[in-house]
């Protein structure tokens, strides 16, 4: 079943039964009642009875919150998670560092897309330890399923700070009831929100072979955070309940400081000072008067929620009143500048934690986003440096990852490298555009150029445009562009059985204890032809992307390590000469 479906079948049936799957003790001790939306027909609870639209801004129309926030504690963007923790740490949280936004250790992703992802699958399926429980975590994270909204809408990233609050628990202490209060409390404390300016809507998620309920708080018609109630797995025979359930409450920290300072866009509140040097730099102009009346409708340009984006760009010119020719040049020329921004500290983060950009899987996305950033300031005719802008957002992200700044020679070394290679694709496009004279470009068309040539669409409208040639570059192209080359891994179960097992015990996986260690003993549990399980092992096996360990054991070359289930099989060269029980 398709991710989408599953997930609109899961949901039927929990709003179908919401006392067993939501906390809905705790919401009516606070005061709130449930209710359907008229607009979108999804179920959500309020202080007020009366209430008939859900707060979602395409039900709502608009991010009411803009210069009028609700929030009473106006917190920068740093300052955001020193308040989150601060509030976490007195309920019993214990802060932890974020993890590497390279996920070498799952095998169904190639970065961290959520705050979850630092404990998926082994922390989530109770193999290993989580470093405290419950904790919150900083995480840096990275998604390019909404790439062509970045800059336009005024909240969506390609890499984004999960203020995450987790638990992993056994199934008879998991309380959503208390999780979902402990939330409240954040927002309450930390933010200053009030409760009735709350809209909280049932829902349902799924990622990394696990699923569950959720719920969603949205405030000024904006969704500031969300919390799942991960129960349950997929595996080869169907959905079973998991054995460490887990509380996963994640919270875009760039949200959270947008919303309390109720600005015009979170890049505004994000990396301020950022894009104080781009404005300095570019001459690009923030007209506060048309941002004001701009902004809080900018959610309806949605590319993943609209199917005609022209037609919402007339709706929005209307309310601004003010032609949409006018309006749309001047709102993109701001988007393409906080777009350069945006890419750019997720580039810096990314490249600083070992990624390179390359044309094989998740990686080829950051190669497309280093290439939109160079191919918008090419189109501006910019004077900006993206390794310079690199180097500014480690600065700016100092107090909360001094790591960054100090990986900044490594990360312009690998910036300069790839404009080199940008420029290289770009010296073509002239020969390109002669080749295609004549030619009607489709979506399909620019993506074959772009993979096969790196010629970016902006860079051949351009050149197009001189010879007289238009065409329309679809708006969700990087979008189709990042999809194509997105890897994703449906099966998250251990190797099929290759081997028939008795009835061992799980295998004590002393890599996780010294993993620098090189010899050990240990007794030999199962043998079957030149298949050997021990009680305790060094070799790691194969497992999120990274290749087994080989070595010896007594005097037969071990040539794979596999998992099946707990169990960790060890693969000889040839038959063994020691027998169970040695």
């Amino acid at each position: 079943m398709a991710e989408s479906e599953f997930k609109k079948k899961f949901l039927l049936q929990c709003t179908s039964d919401p006392e067993r799957f939501y906390p809905t003790k705790t919401l009516r001790a606070q005061g709130f009642v449930r209710r359907q939306c008229s607009t979108c027909k999804r179920f959500f609870w309020s202080q007020s009875p009366d209430r008939k639209i859900c707060g979602d801004t395409q039900c709502v129309g608009e991010f009411s919150f803009i210069g009028n926030s609700p929030a009473k504690n106006k917190l920068s963007y740093i300052d955001v998670w020193k308040e989150f923790a601060r509030v976490h740490e007195n309920l019993g949280y214990t802060p932890v560092d974020r993890y590497p936004v390279v996920a070498r250790w799952n095998p169904t992703t190639d970065f961290v897309i959520a705050s979850i992802a630092a404990f998926q699958p082994y922390v989530v399926s109770g193999e290993v330890a989580p470093p405290a429980n419950p904790l919150t975590i900083p995480q840096f994270s990275i998604r390019f399923s909404d790439l062509d909204n970045v800059g336009v809408t005024g909240a969506h990233y390609t890499g984004f700070v999960m203020m995450g609050e987790h638990a992993f628990v056994q199934p008879n202490l998991y309380d959503v009831n208390k999780y979902c209060m402990d939330h409240l409390e954040w927002l309450q404390k930390g933010l200053g929100l009030r409760l009735d300016a709350l809209t909280i809507h049932e829902d349902a998620w799924e990622g990394g072979g696990n699923f569950g309920p959720s719920v969603e708080f949205f405030a000024g018609g904006l969704e500031i955070s969300n919390q799942v109630y991960m129960q349950y797995e997929h595996t080869s025979g169907g959905s079973r309940e998991l054995n460490i359930k887990v509380l996963d409450m994640g919270q875009g920290q760039e949200r959270a400081s947008w919303f309390s300072q109720g600005c015009a866009n979170s890049y505004e509140s994000t990396f301020p000072l950022v894009v104080k040097k781009l404005r300095s730099l570019t001459g690009v102009e923030y007209d506060k008067d048309i941002f004001s009346k701009f902004s809080p409708h900018a959610g309806l340009l949605n590319s993943g929620d609209v199917s005609d984006v022209g037609a919402q760009w007339d709706v929005i010119a209307k309310k601004v009143r003010m032609p949409v020719q006018s309006l749309r040049p001047l709102v993109m020329k701001n988007a393409g500048l906080y777009g350069v921004a945006e890419h750019v500290r997720t580039l810096l983060v990314a490249l600083a934690d070992g990624a390179l950009p390359s044309n094989v899987g998740g990686m080829y996305n950051l190669r497309v986003i280093l290439r939109r950033s160079l191919s918008l300031i090419q189109k501006y005719g910019w004077n900006v440096d993206i390794c310079d802008v690199a180097e500014w957002h480690a600065k700016e992200l100092k107090k909360q990852y001094p790591e960054l700044l100090e990986k900044i020679p490594n990360v312009r070394k690998i910036l300069d490298v790839e404009k080199k290679k940008f420029e290289e694709s770009s010296s073509r496009v002239k020969s390109t555009v002669e080749r295609l004279s004549g030619k009607q470009l489709g979506a399909d068309d620019l993506l074959k150029l772009y993979e096969s040539q790196g010629v970016s669409p902006e860079s051949l409208q351009r050149a197009s445009e001189e010879k007289g040639v238009a065409f329309v570059i679809p708006e969700t192209f990087y979008s189709l562009l990042s999809e194509r080359h997105s890897h994703h891994v449906q099966e998250t179960q251990t190797q099929q059985e290759r081997v028939k097992i008795a009835d061992v015990p799980e295998t004590d996986a002393l890599y996780f204890v010294d993993w620098m260690q090189k010899e050990f003993d240990a007794k030999v549990l199962f043998i079957h032809e030149n298949f050997v399980v021990l009680d305790k092992t060094l070799f790691y096996p194969t497992s999120g992307g990274q290749v087994h360990d080989t070595g010896m054991i007594g005097d037969r070359k071990v040539v794979d390590v596999f998992k099946q289930g707990k169990t960790i099989v060890h693969e000889l060269e040839s038959a063994s000469l020691f027998k169970k029980g040695d």
